[in-house]
């Protein structure tokens, strides 16, 4: 349902919260947007849209599966982890609350950052739902990875909305969900976690 029928549906007290939070994150879109970042428009452009179709991460799952033991694990992890969130984001979550795409052309986002548009729902991002995904289950088996990832994944989030196609929200439902993807994908895989040996003394 859309941000209105949501509002509608739900009671008065919950609806007002509702409708302050959806405030709260088209003032945080349009801060964004209004904020001159000529040096990063670009990056952040080009790597919004290499992370389409989750193609840092599946490039990252290729590498580590060329490795034996726990990047193989690790690789196996993230790429289970992927296409549930993947699959969450777009058959159920965008399906479900059909948000609107924010309006580019009003907020005045510039045009050296724009990616292109797309046509499905705003809510929630499946980029940001993947790449969190991915670096959480690869991060957990393979801890080493997670720093760089996590902040990759933080990266990509971020560059959804720097590009103007989504709402903060979107990216933090898309973060919520990447997680719950990773702790799924993780148990049913059955994954042994690194484990942390302390020294005897």
């Amino acid at each position: 349902m859309s941000v209105r029928r949501t509002v509608a549906a739900a009671g008065p007290a919950a609806a007002s919260v509702i409708r302050d939070l959806h405030a709260i994150d088209g003032a945080l879109y349009g801060a964004v947007a209004a904020t001159p970042t000529p040096t990063l428009d670009r990056a952040l452009r080009r790597l919004s849209h290499a992370a389409d179709h989750s193609k840092i991460s599946l490039a990252a799952a290729a590498g580590l599966a060329l490795l034996p033991g726990r990047p193989r694990r690790a690789a196996l992890a993230g790429v289970c982890s992927v296409a549930l969130a993947s699959a969450a984001a777009n058959l159920f979550g965008k399906r479900m609350v059909r948000r609107r795409r924010p309006d580019r052309d009003e907020a005045r986002v510039v045009t050296d950052r724009h990616v292109p548009m797309p046509k499905s729902a705003s809510f929630p991002s499946g980029h940001t739902a993947s790449a969190t995904a991915f670096a959480t289950a690869v991060g957990v088996v393979l801890p080493p990875a997670a720093v760089p990832l996590g902040a990759l994944a933080v990266a990509v989030g971020y560059s959804r909305v720097h590009t103007g196609v989504h709402y903060p929200g979107d990216v933090a439902a898309g973060a919520v969900l990447g997680f719950a993807a990773a702790a799924t994908s993780l148990a049913v895989l059955h994954v042994p976690r690194h484990r942390v040996t302390m020294p005897q003394t």
